[in-house]
């Protein structure tokens, strides 16, 4: 059977990360994963989270199966976290899932289910893995426009343009905040135009969100899907525990649906339990229980927004830090974006070419496409950071 298989492309990033691992040179940078850093370089376990956890280790009696909804408690309190009370519950079901990845996966085949000629529209470019994900499910997706990679702004006109051309039913993946990989997010002015048309060409709106909290704040990041909230019958929010949480390898999202009314969210509710049975079954409890014992005691929910904000703002200052230090050392190139991106990423701006001499004479490794994670940047790397990239920029 398997002898009909050819083997698939490697994932840019895992390459990267075995490159720079085998890399012996010390100055070297990885700004390819996309995880936080501190500024020695580490992706640390959260101290609210080391205190849940241990909270769980004192009171936790049993490891039998959650069901395919995941924990109640967790769902109700990361559904507040998301909507506030932009929706009303007896219009909201919300799920717990395998990160947000997971959530996607198990978005693509409850929209497969009610529409399996539904178009996705997804912003160009994207996050990397929207198209596997969405597309591996068996759905189409369209891309459009959002990005200017000459001026680093947002395409508005042409984006709102383009989904007010797009057949009624179809669906709009969105990105609530931190965009990946631009870093660049629509005003809330801009929010409210994208709202008016999906509601008036009856477009379905699906929106990730991965960084609530890395962007302003925990009710401004998720103004998005809020203000949508208020407008359309129906729409899909993805979200994950990865980032604002750093429970990368325990896998924590959620799946939520706003239905029409209360009838249609218990049918969209026994759909995607059975679908869920049908892919992993249940979704695994240890990092969501850690979320919700946090999300409901007021002293680790307090403290967890101390730590959510020291990453934040470490993450802020890298940007204009690396901003204003190409500033002073590249003098052809305008690099302001940088500081104006929000969250993690962003794009350099630089060629796939002027990537490979980064990495080969440098040390400094990114994706082809320029995207940087810009946690790898700390204030003892950034001079060597900006005058490699002056050095290559120097010699085209």
């Amino acid at each position: 059977m398997f002898e009909s298989l050819q083997a698939a492309s490697a994932d840019a990033i895992l390459g990267l990360i075995a490159e720079h691992k085998n890399d012996t040179r010390p100055e070297k940078i990885d700004l390819g994963v996309g995880v936080y850093r501190t500024a020695a370089g580490e992706t640390p376990v959260l101290e609210v989270v080391k205190r849940a956890e241990q909270i769980l280790i004192d009171t936790q009696d049993s490891k039998s199966y959650i069901g395919t909804a995941g924990a109640a408690d967790f769902n109700a309190a990361m559904q507040a976290l998301t909507f506030g009370d932009a929706a009303p519950d007896d219009r909201l079901v919300t799920i717990q899932t395998p990160g947000g990845s997971g959530s996607l996966r198990v978005a693509a085949g409850m929209i497969m289910r009610a529409s399996p000629d539904a178009v996705v529209w997804a912003s160009e470019p994207t996050w990397a893995n929207h198209a596997p994900l969405l597309g591996g499910a068996g759905l189409k997706l369209k891309p459009y426009p959002y990005y200017d990679t000459e001026n680093h702004v947002i395409k508005i006109d042409e984006m709102l343009a383009t989904l007010s051309a797009a057949p009624a039913g179809d669906v709009v993946l969105l990105h609530a905040c931190c965009h990946n990989p631009s870093g660049l997010d629509p005003s809330q002015d801009e929010c409210k135009a994208i709202a008016d048309v999906i509601v008036e060409r009856g477009l379905l709106p699906f929106i990730d969100m991965a960084y609530q909290g890395f962007a302003d704040n925990l009710d401004d990041d998720a103004f998005l899907i809020r203000h949508m909230a208020g407008r359309v019958p129906e729409m899909i929010v993805a979200t994950s525990c990865s980032k604002n949480f750093g429970l990368y390898r325990d896998r924590v999202g959620t799946l939520s649906f706003l239905a029409s009314d209360s009838d249609a969210r218990d049918i969209v509710s026994s759909q995607v339990n059975n679908l869920v049975r049908t892919i992993y079954s249940v979704p695994p409890d240890h990092g969501a229980a850690v979320v919700s014992l946090i999300l409901h005691d007021d002293e680790l929910c307090k403290a967890w927004m101390i730590e959510l904000e020291e990453m934040r703002e470490r993450v802020r200052e890298m940007k204009i830090l690396l901003s204003d230090a190409l500033a002073e050392q590249v003098s052809d190139y305008d690099f302001s974006h940088i500081a104006r991106a929000r969250g993690m990423f962003c794009f350099l701006g630089i060629s796939a070419q002027q990537v490979a001499r980064l990495k080969k004479e440098f040390g400094v490794y990114m994706v082809d496409s320029s995207r940087i994670n810009v946690a790898g940047i700390t204030p003892d790397n950034v001079s060597y950071l900006a005058a490699s990239i002056a050095a290559t920029l120097g010699s085209e």
